[in-house]
């Protein structure tokens, strides 16, 4: 049996899309298994622990990875993550702090193309990582494989959007 038909996976992602580009993305991220681990909403607001600072210092990290990232409202909720990314201009190169390199690989590595997903992807591992040490389970997975994003196409969609994360924790106990 093909590997691949054994899973029928299939890409969520809007065909033919260039998520390189400018434009702002509504994201949600879930944790593995939906375990709440980011700390706990209390009186309608999301008291984070340790491992949701995490989460929330390298998701305001996330701007500063390359230009043209700009982050909007945002949320760590006990077992999900939700934000507005906006690239405002098509991305491209990521700055990263390379670990002894010369300076032809540091260059070549600063090349690399940081669309959307590799934007997530960046943020989901160094998240894993840290919240890993915190939690002395190196290798476990924090976070679903996947992640759920939305192309905001206007202003209306982006307020809709901006108050629905705002109000998410006061809205968690009626989930």
């Amino acid at each position: 049996m093909d590997k691949f038909k054994k899973y029928n996976r299939h890409s969520i992602r809007l065909k033919g899309y260039d998520y390189s580009k400018a434009g702002a993305y509504f994201i949600t991220i879930c944790t593995q298994n939906r375990k709440c681990i980011f700390g706990d909403i209390v009186d309608g607001e999301m008291q984070l622990n340790d491992m949701g600072s995490v989460v929330m210092d390298e998701w305001i990290k996330t701007a500063g990875t390359q230009q043209g990232i700009k982050l909007d409202e945002w949320v760590v909720m006990p077992d999900h993550f939700h934000g507005i990314i906006i690239f405002t201009e098509s991305v491209g190169a990521i700055h990263e702090s390379p670990q002894h390199e010369s300076p032809l690989q540091m260059t070549q590595r600063q090349r690399r193309n940081m669309g959307l997903s590799k934007s997530i992807g960046r943020f989901k591992m160094l998240s894993s990582k840290k919240i890993n040490i915190i939690r002395q389970t190196p290798g476990v997975k924090l976070w679903q494989r996947d992640y759920w994003e939305h192309i905001i196409r206007n202003n209306n969609e982006l307020i809709n959007i901006r108050k629905y994360i705002k109000n998410n924790p006061g809205n968690w106990q009626s989930r």
